[in-house]
């Protein structure tokens, strides 16, 4: 992604969102028009120029699009909130793997690590499953273990068994519903936390 910051407070999240949905705005122009098989080869092979992701087909870019927003949303309904005790979360975007973890927090006495992903209702217990794994694998220590994904995933009524056999069962922090503005709606994700007993 272009953009550049990587650690998300109170004072950034709100310009880096904006920034975000302004480099959306041309997204889709390319295939103005298309129908049919010449639609589908576009979405699949043709290169962005502009956007978050130039030089990634429409198809990739909307993949790490949607998962960005997961994120961006998510990490900042835990700023606003003041949901855990950190003033900064470090995020990953995109494809990016630098620090292990889409999302990472620390403060004196807590860390913070989590997985973060976008999948439709049919892959959702498939994906799940992969985050619970690396955050039971590689994340042991940590004191706090969240898995963010879209709200649309799973139906109002899902509630997570326990995934981590020797903890209690996650506790649904924040359930958001759909926002939508003139052009589009999305949905700000639901958020479960694994904390170590």
């Amino acid at each position: 992604m272009q953009q550049t910051e990587r650690t998300l407070t109170s004072d950034n999240i709100d310009g880096i969102i904006n920034d975000f949905y302004v480099s959306l705005s041309s997204l889709g122009e390319s295939i103005t028009g298309k129908v049919g098989v010449q639609l589908f080869t576009a979405l699949k092979r043709e290169k962005l120029i502009g956007g978050p992701y130039p030089g990634v087909t429409l198809f990739e870019a909307a993949n790490r699009v949607m998962s960005d927003l997961v994120i961006l949303h998510d990490v900042a309904g835990l700023l606003k909130a003041h949901v855990f005790p950190f003033t900064a979360y470090t995020v990953e975007f995109g494809n990016e793997d630098n620090n292990g973890f889409d999302i990472r927090a620390s403060s004196s006495n807590c860390d913070l690590v989590g997985e973060a992903f976008i999948v439709a209702p049919s892959f959702f217990q498939g994906k799940k499953g992969t985050a619970l794994k690396k955050l039971r694998d590689k994340a042991a220590s940590a004191k706090i273990r969240l898995v963010m994904f879209n709200n649309d995933a799973v139906t109002d009524a899902y509630s997570p068994t326990s995934v981590f056999r020797r903890n209690r069962p996650p506790i649904p922090v924040i359930s958001a519903t759909p926002r939508c503005d003139a052009e589009w709606c999305y949905y700000v994700t639901k958020i479960y936390v694994c904390q170590r007993l």
